[in-house]
């Protein structure tokens, strides 16, 4: 048995230098430390932020009637602080894309503008032949994680304009100049609240979509799954 090992560099830029080959498998290093860690940081923040904005529209834990605030206060708190970790994870995230020496993202790019890369990949979905990406998402994947992530910048935005519609010191103080005219432009507050509520939804449907095929992609597959992820490497034959 014939095995090659090597390591990635710190700054992480991919080649064929970082690939392990044992046997007939190849183990081949994908995703940044950077790009994992933001994507659990981004997993918790969504969770927490759909449990917690949940409780805000309906606070089932006090009855109406009641004085007692003390839970709705400290479930508001956990939904800002969170809430400011999906914006700062939401901007780091669109910094490594462009400007990562890791440049396998990037490289999806051409399968995007590929036609016979959709055809390859939509016959992969109907078990009619093999994935073969340039990059590490092939097009759809790519552009339905590209709108998930435009999604993300806007569910940032109208949370801002919610945030600092309440709070009016400190960065409420300092975005309100800037949200008075979105809150305007949106058609009003309660405008900008349903807004956020249905972009909730669309990231709750995205989730069940994006586990359920990050499972089936590697029973499918037998590589590129949830595991590459966790590990930043990914497993596959060569």
């Amino acid at each position: 048995m014939n095995t090659q090992v090597n390591t990635p560099p710190a700054g992480g830029k991919h080649d064929a230098k970082h690939e392990v080959h044992t046997g007939e498998y190849q183990r081949e290093f994908i995703f940044t430390a950077a790009i994992r860690l933001f994507h659990w940081l981004r997993a918790l923040a969504i969770l927490v932020l759909v449990i917690t904005g949940f409780y805000l529209a309906w606070p089932f834990l006090v009855a109406p009637d009641s004085s007692d605030v003390l839970v709705q206060g400290w479930v508001r708190f956990g939904h800002l602080v969170f809430g400011f970790m999906l914006c700062a994870v939401t901007l780091a995230r669109a910094y490594l894309f462009f400007f990562s020496k890791h440049d396998i993202e990037r490289r999806s790019i051409r399968d995007v503008l590929s036609i016979n890369s959709w055809i390859t990949q939509l016959k992969s979905y109907l078990w009619m032949g093999k994935l073969n990406k340039a990059g590490v998402y092939g097009p759809l994947q790519f552009v339905t994680y590209f709108a998930i992530s435009v999604i993300a910048g806007a569910i940032c935005v109208t949370g801002l304009i919610l945030y600092a519609n309440v709070y009016h010191e400190g960065m409420g103080g300092m975005l309100w100049g800037m949200v008075s005219t979105l809150t305007a432009w949106m058609g009003g507050l309660a405008e900008v609240r349903l807004w956020h509520h249905y972009f909730t939804w669309v990231f709750i449907v995205f989730v069940v979509i994006h586990v359920y095929m990050a499972v089936w992609t590697g029973i499918r597959f037998k590589h590129n799954s949830v595991d590459s992820i966790v590990s930043g490497y990914d497993y596959h034959k060569h």
